[in-house]
């Protein structure tokens, strides 16, 4: 449902939405036959994005990134792939990132390896996800709450790729989105 038709609770998440990203996403538009479903999604989307954990805004996003390669989300990459150039990551590494991210961690400093590691497992064989996978987390300098967050996160981006794609969101999201400039960072 359009912005300019919507009213009621679907117009309050529209503007909670807009007010703090700018404009409304293409999922919300998506779910806008379930106002509760939309106001549910907004909620886990500050949750996970909020986490106090150490994590860095960096390795969120190459949680993301890498979640939303193994799934080909087109979609999700894309806003993602802003968001890593802006954390120094080159078009070659992005690109390896996508295309193999197990080769991609490589490269990366050791607490970064580890999450990509973590993230592969946890996309693409949650059954197998073991307590070698979190101390591995753990050896690499993650404390409790940051492995909960890499957790929360990526659970959460397999998620949205799943409504996404199942969806059949699969626009290329425009490097100027104003809702970049929302999301937070160290």
């Amino acid at each position: 449902m359009p912005y300019d038709e919507a009213d009621g609770e679907l117009r309050r998440h529209y503007d909670r939405q807009r007010e703090s990203l700018g404009e409304v996403t293409d999922m919300t538009l998506a779910g806008s036959l379930y106002p509760r479903l939309v106001g549910a999604r907004l909620e886990l989307y500050a949750a996970t994005e909020r986490c106090p954990s150490a994590l860095t805004s960096r390795q969120r996003n190459l949680i993301g990134f890498v979640t939303s390669a193994l799934n080909r989300t087109v979609h999700c990459m894309s806003q993602v792939t802003v968001k890593l150039r802006a954390d120094g990551f080159s078009d070659d590494e992005i690109a390896l990132l996508a295309g193999d991210p197990a080769a991609g961690a490589e490269s990366l400093p050791a607490p970064e390896a580890a999450l990509v590691r973590y993230t592969i497992v946890l996309t693409t064989r949650p059954g197998e996800v073991g307590e070698a996978d979190v101390a591995a987390l753990r050896e690499a300098g993650f404390d409790d709450l940051a492995i909960l967050d890499a957790n929360a996160h990526c659970a959460h981006l397999n998620y949205v790729n799943r409504v996404v794609t199942g969806l059949g969101i699969r626009t290329v999201v425009d490097p100027d989105f104003p809702a970049y400039d929302a999301i937070p960072t160290d």
